[in-house]
């Protein structure tokens, strides 16, 4: 298994710059169920967050690539499905790292999970404080 940061995923969905386009690519093609590749809760929040405010990919554009990440079978993605509960509140307007703080919240067993951010309030379903 060998893990995959965020720069090989965003060169290897934009192919946006040739020379390390190309290098992205050789790894992530030579991936397989049997040597597959790690992709971490943290790449995946900063792919999320370069895909949509640098390269100004549409939510469904970037909610589609991660779900296909978590979907493969020759990448393993960090708690996947704390990731995709993640990805369907974003659909719902949330913001996805806020979204990975609530979800892993839940998985932790917390009550709740708090927030100074009235849209993480209302779009991932923290509780904010008064």
């Amino acid at each position: 298994m060998i893990g995959l940061d965020t720069n090989v995923l965003v060169r290897y969905f934009t192919q946006d710059d040739a020379a390390q386009s190309a290098r992205a690519n050789k790894i992530i093609e030579r991936l397989s169920e049997s040597d597959p590749g790690f992709v971490t809760l943290i790449a995946l929040a900063e792919t999320w967050w370069v895909l949509r405010g640098a390269y100004r990919a549409d939510r469904p554009t970037v909610t589609a690539i991660l779900t296909g990440l978590i979907d493969s079978k020759e990448v393993i993605v960090e708690h996947a499905e704390t990731v995709r509960r993640s990805l369907h509140r974003t659909e719902r307007g949330a913001d996805f790292a806020d979204s990975l703080i609530q979800e892993r919240g839940v998985d932790a067993g917390c009550e709740r999970t708090v927030t100074l951010d009235a849209k993480a309030a209302k779009r991932a379903g923290m509780e904010l404080l008064e």
